[in-house]
Order: structure tokens, then C-alpha cells, then sequence
């Protein structure tokens, strides 16, 4: 990201502009960082309900990667200077909070999660990559779920609800809990750590505000229209 030179009278100087965006980078790197350590460990949680090793593999294959994207981002923040625990402790409890509310109680419930979980994240990733420097953006795109996963993951969807049709109205339901509780979390975690204000050199907590709930909407829309794709209820 380019800082604005300041000049005379400047409100905000480039000194102060250059540290609202490390503070941004560490918070966003630091939630990153704890929410694919937390799905590596609920994903390997969760592949105990498969009904057979190939889908056990297909979680277990997902959970390593997350612990592989869990590596990239601390290995950026120690590049910074920081110290990744102390940049992931501040989000621990939120994401915690998460995943003890959005329990699955079978392997249909888990698979629903780790797509749309995964789905919600990648999109968060878009709205914000573009406006990071050029060596946050790589770590945040290798850290991206792949295509490859994220059709496997739909293909597994239809295949379940297409063998029992009765599933319909109950993951339609759940994608709904877990896209709602994904969307609170996210709005407090924006709220409490202001997230993006440091992303303008007018930011202000009011302009943050704005730019989370329009991202929000985005993720809420693109949600809709995978549920859809799913011929489920959003």
C-alpha cells in the first residue's frame, strides 16, 4: 500500500497513516492466522464423523492445508517483527466463540460448515487483498482455499442431498445458522479492532463501519447465490 505524502496542515501525518496500516495488516494477519489454526483443528475434529476413509481423507486432506496456511501467515508475521501468538491472542475467544456455537452433529452438518466457512473466508480475502501491499496480498493469496477443494466440496453437497432429499430443509437451515453466526463474528471483530480504518488516509471509525457492513452485504449475497447453486434455501 502507497502512503500518501503529508503535507502542511495535514490532519494525519504519513508517519501516522504508515502505523494505522501495520496495526491493520498485524490485526488482519492475526485473525488469519488463528482462524486456520482453529479450522485445521475442528477439521480434523470433525472428520471423525465420516462414513468412510475416503471422506475422512477429503477433511483430513483440507485440514492439513489449513495448518500449511496457518504457517505461511506466521511466518509473515515474524518477517514484521511479530510475535504470531501475541497477534492471534486478541481473536482466540471470538473464534472459539464460533465453532463452540456451530458444533455439527453429523457429517452432513460438518461437511455444510467446511463449505461454507471456507466459502465466507475466501470471499472475505477478495474484498481485502486488493488493498494490501504486495507481500500481504501474496501470503493472503497462497493461503486462499483452491478451486479444486472448494468443488469438491459442492460436489459432495449435491451428491448427499441428491441421495437423500430430506436433507434439504435441515442444511438449509444450518447454512443459515452458520452463515448468520459467521457474519456476527465478523461485524464484531471489525467493530472491536476497527478493522480498515487504517486501509484510507481519511479513516475514520464511521467510514470502517460503512466498509465492513458493505463487505458483509457482499458475502451475504454471494452466500445466497452458492445455496442456491445447492437448490437450498438461503
Amino acid at each position: 500500500m502507497s502512503i500518501p505524502a503529508s503535507e502542511p496542515g495535514d490532519a494525519v501525518s504519513a508517519g501516522e497513516l504508515s502505523a494505522r496500516y501495520d496495526k491493520f495488516v498485524v490485526d488482519l494477519l492475526g485473525g488469519i492466522a488463528y482462524g486456520e489454526l482453529s479450522a485445521f483443528e475442528h477439521l480434523s475434529s470433525d472428520a471423525r464423523y465420516s462414513p468412510t476413509l475416503a471422506d475422512r481423507a477429503v477433511l483430513g486432506k483440507m485440514a492439513v492445508a489449513e495448518f500449511g496456511h496457518f504457517e505461511m501467515v506466521c511466518e509473515r508475521l515474524n518477517g514484521m517483527g511479530m510475535d504470531p501468538e501475541l497477534a492471534m491472542l486478541p481473536f482466540q475467544r471470538i473464534v472459539d466463540l464460533f465453532h463452540e456455537r456451530t458444533r455439527p452433529a453429523d457429517w452432513h452438518e460438518s461437511l455444510m460448515k467446511a463449505y461454507v466457512v471456507d466459502a465466507i473466508t475466501e470471499d472475505f480475502y477478495a474484498a481485502i487483498a486488493e488493498n494490501l501491499d504486495v507481500a500481504t496480498r501474496s501470503v493472503i493469496a497462497q493461503v486462499r482455499t483452491s478451486e479444486e477443494q472448494t468443488t469438491l466440496l459442492a460436489g459432495l453437497l449435491k451428491n448427499m442431498l441428491d441421495d437423500d432429499p430430506r436433507l434439504s430443509s435441515r442444511l438449509a437451515l444450518w447454512g443459515r445458522r452458520l452463515v448468520g453466526e459467521a457474519l456476527s463474528r465478523a461485524q464484531y471483530i471489525g467493530a472491536k479492532h476497527s478493522f480498515l480504518v487504517g486501509l484510507r488516509p481519511d479513516g475514520t471509525q464511521e467510514q470502517a463501519a460503512a466498509d465492513v457492513h458493505a463487505i458483509l452485504s457482499v458475502l451475504t449475497r454471494n452466500h445466497s447465490r452458492r445455496m442456491n447453486s445447492l437448490g437450498l434455501t438461503a
